[in-house]
């Protein structure tokens, strides 16, 4: 099975956190087939928003939640 990663992001109500203030209007920048590509998104993601403190992106690994008890290689 692929470990496949998803890139997303948007406002949070904590810079600290990952309580998104609104859902409905995240930022899904795409779905990776590994890790490298993911954080490549990420980072130019991030990067596009790095003056704002309250908007945060996150990488997923979707493979822990379609397989969670899956060992890690």
């Amino acid at each position: 099975m692929s470990k496949l990663h998803l890139v997303f992001g948007g406002r949070v109500k904590d810079p600290q956190g990952l309580d998104f203030v609104d859902p409905s209007k995240l930022d899904v920048v795409g779905i990776f087939p590994d890790y490298a590509a993911a954080e490549k998104a990420w980072r130019a993601a991030a990067q596009r928003t790095v003056d704002d403190a309250e908007m945060r992106y996150v990488v997923v690994h979707l493979h822990r939640l379609l397989q969670p008890d899956a060992p890690e290689a």
